[in-house]
């Protein structure tokens, strides 16, 4: 598993919120869902993307977008156009004074907007992200991240056309995917431009020595790993490795593998009914006392509480 696909796993869409919008100059939409994580693909048209603070951009056909929330923004035919609806969490959609659309801008299967050949239409997924592994993926996103069409090619939008207004056995598991594979090709795309500064777990996945040694971390987390036994794995000697490794990944190996193992627990500790006991030995702990013990350090609460309290 490279760093990449080990941060992905923790927000692999489930059931997310998917609709094709469809609109006719002016609009503008004021989105303060609070999602985490929005995908916004532009099929026909133009669109602006206004945050509250920020430069806004524009986005032209095959242009994509990665809003990271939980900040608030809004999408227009242009910056000046007054809001002519609120999208609140939960898909909840109100007129800006207040009142509910109660299905006014419905047009069909994932379908919302003025008309369904609207000048302009926009693939819109949402993820209800949650979790330490996932929170890793978002902090290393600006809040606005743009792709241009003459930057990259999605292959995926012919068929994302065709499979949100599907009604089929399984369908939302198909959207769930696509969406997953949009993020994953958008997010590569990103990090791997000539211009791009992507956090050091991503630079370091590249590294000869480094590299297989993150995957070894990720894979096997319960493992007795030491920086020892890493170094022997990578045939180098173990000064070596922990310089390369702090200077790559910008902590000493045991500190991520450390951060690895409690991002793990406390992500288990909502997803699952695991005992804490169970959970300490799947990420490496010896026992229930002593994933306490570090996590208290980490996260100031036990993981009890983690696990009761709010997400």
């Amino acid at each position: 598993m490279d760093a990449l696909t080990g941060l992905l796993e923790g927000p692999r869409a489930r059931g997310a919120f998917m609709i094709r919008a469809c609109f006719d100059p002016p609009w503008a939409v004021r989105v303060e869902d609070r999602a985490p994580l929005t995908v916004m693909l532009l099929v026909r048209g133009r669109a602006w993307i206004v945050p509250d603070e920020g430069e806004r951009l524009l986005m032209s056909p095959g242009d994509l977008v990665i809003a990271r929330g939980p900040a608030p923004y809004t999408c227009a035919d242009a910056p000046g156009t007054a809001p002519q609806a609120l999208i609140l969490p939960g898909g909840e959609c109100h007129y800006p004074d207040g009142r509910p659309l109660n299905g006014v801008m419905d047009l069909g299967v994932r379908t919302w907007g003025d008309r369904p050949d609207g000048a302009t239409v926009m693939l819109i997924g949402t993820y209800q992200m949650r979790g330490e592994i996932g929170g890793r993926l978002l902090d290393a996103l600006p809040p606005l991240l743009s792709l241009t069409a003459e930057v990259w090619d999605c292959p995926l939008t012919p068929f994302l056309m065709d499979e949100i207004v599907r009604e089929a056995p399984g369908q939302e598991v198909v959207l769930d995917r696509l969406l997953d594979l949009l993020v994953i090709a958008a997010l590569r795309t990103w990090f791997d431009r000539p211009e791009a500064e992507p956090p050091a777990w991503y630079r370091a996945r590249a590294d000869p020595v480094v590299g297989p040694v993150v995957r070894l971390l990720q894979d096997d987390p319960a493992h007795p790993w030491t920086v020892a036994g890493l170094a022997a794995k990578a045939g180098v000697s173990r000064a070596a490795l922990a310089r390369r490794f702090t200077r790559l990944v910008g902590e000493p190996p045991m500190t991520y593998l450390t951060g690895w193992r409690l991002a793990l627990a406390a992500d288990r500790l909502r997803d699952t009914d695991d005992t804490i006991g169970a959970i300490a030995r799947q990420v490496g702990y010896g026992s229930a006392f002593a994933l306490s013990t570090a996590f208290k350090r980490a996260y100031d609460v036990s993981p009890q509480e983690w696990r009761t309290r709010p997400a």
